[in-house]
Order: structure tokens, then sequence, then C-alpha cells
């Protein structure tokens, strides 16, 4: 079943953008800053943020457990980092994840976004009584605020990163 749900926000972060990006491309550091997600491991081999790479992410919500794969789609260092989940059975894209980095003055602007594509019935009809999309984007606040905190506390105690550059947004 198709849904046109998305929703992003955008925090401004007092890091530099490439410090930014180490942080959300370590998806084993996911469980940090998500209050879903609360666990994340590399499959296949896989060890860094590259296109095809795959992830499984480890998610609860109240008393309820799931797990998804991911499909890494891109990695731009200091730039942007998507992935989209994909359904184990069918292999069909369920929710796209994107995170777009921009310079702005005295760190980096952050924004998280996603889209839900597909959704199996029987997930749907157990998410009903769920206000889904307003769930996730508070968790999407939630997120972004811990993601600062982590880049934040990362660049007032580490050297500034080398191949820092300017980026267009």
């Amino acid at each position: 079943m198709p849904t046109a749900k998305r929703g992003s926000a955008t925090v401004e972060i007092a890091a530099a953008p490439d410090l930014v990006y180490r942080l959300i491309t370590d998806i084993t550091r996911m469980g940090e800053w998500s209050p879903e997600c609360y666990r994340c491991t590399w499959l296949d081999g896989a060890t860094a943020a590259v296109p095809g790479a795959r992830f499984r992410g480890y998610n609860r919500l109240g008393s309820y457990r799931w797990q998804t794969t991911a499909v890494v789609r891109s990695a731009e260092n200091g730039r942007s980092f998507a992935f989209t989940t994909v359904h184990d059975k069918t292999g069909r894209e369920e929710t796209a994840w994107r995170y777009d980095l921009c310079p702005a003055a005295g760190g980096t602007r952050l924004t998280e976004s996603y889209e839900f594509l597909w959704c199996p019935v029987l997930s749907r009809l157990a998410e009903l009584p769920i206000p889904r999309g307003s769930q996730v984007s508070r968790g999407i606040q939630l997120t972004l605020a811990k993601i600062k905190a982590a880049a934040e506390t990362d660049a007032r105690t580490r050297l500034p990163a080398s191949g820092s550059r300017s980026l267009n947004c």
C-alpha cells in the first residue's frame, strides 16, 4: 500500500560538516540518538557507509520490537547520507531516510528527512491506532537534538578536522 507521508526537520550545529557526517554515517551509534532505533549493525561484511552497503536496524516502540534492513543509497562526505529500508521478504523499498548537511555560520545545518514509500498491509493495520507520521516527526526532532549535542561535544574536545571545505547547498 503506497503512502505519501513524508517529513523533515533541521537543526543548526556548532560543528564542521565533516564531523557531523562522521557521526551520522557511523550507524553503530544510531542507538545513542534515536528514540526508536536502539541499535544498528553492518551486514555482509560492510564496515562503512558506501552506496550499496547494508545494515540492520533494531527498533522499538513501547513493547513492540522489530528489525529492518537498510541499504545505503548515497554517502557524500560532509554533504549527504541516504538509505532506504527494505522489506526483507519482498525486497520492496519501505522508507527513504536522508541527512543533508550544509555549511552554516559557525557550523552545519543538518536536515533529516523521510518518505514512506510502501508498507505491507499487516504493518499498516498494526499502525492504524498510532499517528505514525506525528510519532516519526517527534522522533526526528529528538534524534537531531542528540546528534547536535554529540557533535558539539566532539567539536569542543577534538582538533578541527582536516579537509574541511566550503560546500554550496
